[in-house]
């Protein structure tokens, strides 16, 4: 059988004073967080220690100057934008009216001939001489198109067929003209002279073809 040894009253002294030792070193580690973190009124420095003032103002009018500079700008461009649209939008207008205009002017004297031709009585002229009168009144439209950079598509017989400016109606043999080739022209075509490009067609000629082979 063991006996637990008693403690002495010399060793109970002893762990006494270790564990007040102990508990004053924890004490002086341990400090408020407070204390540790708060800064001390002499590390306090002012704000403005290091700047002038007077140039921070000047700047900050500096750069509110500059920034009204700029927007001032912008809305200048703006404005010159839209002035800008709106002029070539009456420079359009106007030449589509003068273009109209002077298609118009071209034809004045057209009119004036059917003008004459309708003043003539019924008895006056012959078939021979309306048809002459029509002929006359037909040149001179033509002439006036011309001008106006309008091509005649009238294609001669046994002329190739061309697509997109002819348009065949029928296909019909026909003695001395090749296969694929233009037989008959049933009505004109109209082209527009383009700078720089192919012309463009406005009507295609009316065609019979000769069938392929």
């Amino acid at each position: 059988m063991f006996w637990k040894k008693k403690p002495s009253s010399g060793d109970s002294h002893k762990n006494e004073n270790e564990r007040k030792t102990e508990d004053r070193s924890v004490q002086h580690n341990e400090q408020p967080l407070d204390d540790r973190e708060m800064p001390r009124p002499e590390d306090v420095h002012d704000i403005s220690d290091g700047f002038d003032v007077d140039q921070l103002v000047a700047r900050v009018s500096e750069l509110e100057q500059a920034v009204d500079s700029e927007r001032n700008k912008g809305l200048r461009l703006m404005a010159d934008f839209q002035n800008y649209q709106q002029r070539a939008y009456r420079n359009e207008t106007a030449a589509k009216q003068q273009g109209i205009a002077t298609v118009v002017q071209s034809l004045v004297p057209v009119l004036d001939h059917f003008d004459m031709a309708m003043k003539q009585t019924a008895t006056t002229p012959g078939a021979e001489q309306v048809m002459e009168g029509v002929k006359v009144i037909r040149e001179e439209l033509l002439k006036v198109l011309q001008q106006h950079g309008v091509k005649l598509i009238n294609p001669a017989v046994n002329e190739e067929f061309t697509p997109g400016r002819h348009e065949a109606l029928m296909l019909r043999a026909a003695a001395g003209v090749s296969p694929n080739c233009i037989v008959e022209v049933f009505q004109p075509g109209y082209a527009l002279a383009m700078p720089n490009a192919e012309d463009r067609v406005i009507r295609a000629a009316k065609v019979v073809v000769a069938p392929s082979e």
